[in-house]
Order: structure tokens, then C-alpha cells, then sequence
């Protein structure tokens, strides 16, 4: 049709409206016996407006039509192809050194997957439910490129780094957020956490002239102490190092090594470079691979030995039904002391398991806390970590209370 086309046309009830015109809305007003097919005035219902109001019929078009190429990523939520994908190169660059990779939700810190905490799992999830249980960032982590480009070409993802199975321990010395976090007391004069690491380095005898400045140098002399090194989207600095072949596995800690300075291992994962949160990128400042982590680091990260452990021995009255929870106890107790790794994990199942007997009366709170918490602490587990994951599983125990038979 010359000069106009219909919108709607498959409904036959369109208004004719000229292209050279703005589409105006009718929707409000009683319909004119030209502009209907039956040729009778009448009010249109809120549901039909869309049928006979031009401009709720195009504004329902642009609603639900397909995107058009030209509609960037960051509005569509469509990662292009991979020669214009830069998360997915730097995704799979990471992987391709041997570090685990997995999503985080676009420009933002946090993991993407799994979308619940562990003790709201109800088995949705297909890996949870494929694994049989609660499956965290740190397993699903991978090297795999096929599920790398699967991830990354699905939407715009961040990059998280589980420093844990990659093999790394990250020294992370912030900026401060607030004027009370500037350094003080020995560490005066400190003004960022990079300024502390000097210090501290200083005082173990370690080389600091690769630090000056906040810039990692770029000199190719193999005696230098520099690393891989990222710059963080607030400014501050991650330096990354191999974790040591031998002793025992570190984990992640606060303001150990001095304030402003974290590290991230075992349980613990970084903002990859390639990367943004909040719209602030992680850029790579030495592109080098990382150095092993230096001794007086180490030493210092290490956690003093725990105190001799007594074998778990958990007192339960004889009585009806009591050789069955005493089974179960010692059972789960040996889920957690002989898992090969990921030990919390296998902590919270176990509190899971316990806490469905607490809640059906079988078993009393703190015979199945006590249990627990030595079984935690003998396979290494941080105190504080472990009072919080037994009590994580016992509020999803009770949810599904289980009582002994006679």
C-alpha cells in the first residue's frame, strides 16, 4: 500500500497509519467506525488495545522482535564471535597457563554459578543434582576450553580465578577506602598496601627496588623478585606466586602479613585481568609467569601445627536405636577425616546428615557439634570455618528431620 502500511495487519485491525507520521496512541479513546474492520464505532478493551492502537501494537514489536546485529553485547547480554570476544580470549589465555577459570556475573566480584549458598540447595542446579550434592564455584572451575567457550560465548562474564587449584597464592595490598584505613603505628608512613609489602619486605631481606613506585619494572634480569602482576580496578595490586610444592596447603587470610594486604590460596579465588567490576578494568602490568612464593612469605603464611589430635570418640548412651546413630556418627566423622580434598565440603554434608538426626530427637545438638567440630579440625580445617559450616548444615538438617525406628 502506496504512502502508509497497516500495523497488525495479521489481526486485519490495524490502523492506517501514513510513515511519514508519528504513530499516535488511540488506545484511550473510542475506536472511529472508519478505522474498524467492521466499520461500527467502538471502546476497545485494555487487552485489544495492542490490535487496534498503532502505537501499542509497534511499541509490542519493538518488545519482543529479535535484536538486530548492530546492538552491542553489554544491551543484548550476547557475547560476539571469539576475534571480538575479548572476555573469552582472556578466559581461555588464563586457562591456557594451567589456571582454573570460572564465571562471575558480568562486571561484578561475584561468582555467577551456583546461584544459591550451600545450605539452600534443593538440587535445581544440574551439576548439584548430577554431583549428588552441593557443587561450589572452586570444582566447577576448569581448564576446559570447550566449556570455556561455552560459558563465555553465552553471555559477558568476568573471570574468577580459583587460586586454589591453579596452583597460586596471591598477595593482594589494597588502597585504603576510607581515611581510618591508612596505616599506622609500626607501619607509618604507609599510605597504600603496597607501601606495607615494602616494609615488610625490607625487614626479611628481600629485594624492594622492583617495587618503587607502585610499577612492577620491566627489566628481563632473572635475579629480579617481580611476578605476574595485576592492577585492580580500585588501583590496587595483585602479585601472583606458585604455591610451594611441599608443606602444608595456605589458605586465604586478612591483614595477617600488615594491614591492607590479603592473600588468596586454597578456598580463595582473584578478579582475573580481562576483567571489569563496577566498569573498572584488571589490567596485567608484567605479563611474566609467576615466581615461586618467596621463603619468608611462606614462612610467614604458614599455619602453626595443630595440637595432637585425639582419634573422634563421641560418648553415646546405649538404648534402642543407638547403634545405628552411633554408626552414623562415626560414619560421617570418616566422610570428612578421609576426604582427599575440598575437606569443608565434606564437612557440611556430614552436618547435613547429623542435623536431620538432631532435628528428629535421634541425636542431641551437641553430641553431633562436638563430633563434627574434631573431625573439621583434624583434617585441618580453621576453627572459626568449621563452627560456621557445621552450623550452615544443621539449618538445612532440619529441614528434612530424620528419626531412628525402635
Amino acid at each position: 500500500m502506496t504512502g502508509g502500511h497497516w500495523i497488525g495487519a495479521s489481526k486485519a485491525l490495524g490502523r492506517f497509519v501514513s510513515v511519514d507520521l508519528p504513530y499516535p496512541h488511540i488506545c484511550d479513546r473510542t475506536v472511529a467506525a472508519e478505522d474498524t474492520a467492521s466499520g461500527v464505532p467502538l471502546q476497545v478493551a485494555r487487552w485489544e488495545r495492542a490490535r487496534y492502537c498503532a502505537a501499542c501494537a509497534r511499541e509490542k514489536h519493538q518488545r519482543h522482535r529479535r535484536p538486530t546485529p548492530d546492538i552491542p553485547p553489554a544491551v543484548t547480554e550476547r557475547t560476539r564471535t571469539m576475534s571480538d570476544n575479548p572476555l573469552l580470549t582472556a578466559a581461555l589465555g588464563h586457562a591456557e597457563r594451567g589456571w582454573h577459570v570460572f564465571p562471575l556475573r558480568p562486571d561484578d566480584k561475584r561468582p555467577a554459578f551456583p546461584d544459591h549458598p550451600a545450605d539452600e540447595c534443593a538440587g535445581r542446579d544440574p551439576r548439584c543434582r548430577n554431583a549428588g550434592h552441593h557443587l561450589g564455584w572452586e570444582p566447577r572451575a576448569t581448564t576446559d576450553p570447550d566449556r570455556i567457550r561455552r560459558a563465555w560465548s553465552a553471555r559477558p562474564y568476568g573471570i574468577g580465578i580459583a587460586c586454589g587449584p591453579s596452583g597460586l597464592v596471591v598477595i593482594d595490598p589494597d588502597v585504603p577506602k576510607t581515611a581510618a584505613d591508612t596505616p599506622s603505628g609500626e607501619w607509618a608512613g604507609a599510605l597504600v598496601g603496597m607501601d606495607v609489602f615494602a616494609i615488610l619486605a625490607q625487614r626479611h631481606g628481600a629485594r624492594t627496588d622492583w617495587i618503587a613506585g607502585y610499577g612492577i619494572d620491566t627489566r628481563t634480569d632473572a635475579s629480579a623478585d617481580h611476578t605476574y602482576t595485576v592492577t585492580t580496578g580500585r588501583g590496587g595490586t595483585h602479585l601472583y606466586y606458585q604455591h610451594p610444592p611441599t608443606g602444608p596447603d595456605l589458605r586465604n587470610t586478612a591483614a595477617a602479613l600488615g594491614p591492607l594486604i590479603d592473600t588468596r590460596a586454597h578456598g580463595g579465588y582473584v578478579v582475573a585481568a580481562g576483567s571489569t567490576v563496577a566498569g573498572r578494568p584488571y589490567t596485567v602490568d608484567l605479563d611474566v609467569d609467576p615466581t615461586p612464593l618467596p621463603d619468608w612469605l611462606t614462612e610467614l603464611l604458614t599455619p602453626p601445627p595443630l595440637p595432637p589430635q585425639r582419634p573422634v570418640v563421641v560418648a553415646l548412651p546405649n538404648g534402642r536405636g543407638r547403634a545405628f546413630v552411633r554408626s552414623a556418627v562415626e560414619r560421617e566423622c570418616a566422610r570428612i577425616t578421609t576426604a582427599p580434598d575440598h575437606h569443608n565440603d565434606a564437612l557440611y554434608l556430614a552436618s547435613v546428615a547429623l542435623g536431620q538426626l538432631v532435628a528428629g530427637g535421634s541425636l542431641s545438638a551437641d553430641e553431633a557439634s562436638t563430633a563434627l567440630e574434631h573431625a573439621g579440625l583434624s583434617a585441618g580445617l580453621r576453627h572459626r570455618a568449621v563452627l560456621a559450616t557445621i552450623a550452615s548444615g544443621f539449618r538445612a538438617g532440619t529441614r528434612r528431620p530424620r528419626t531412628v525406628a525402635a
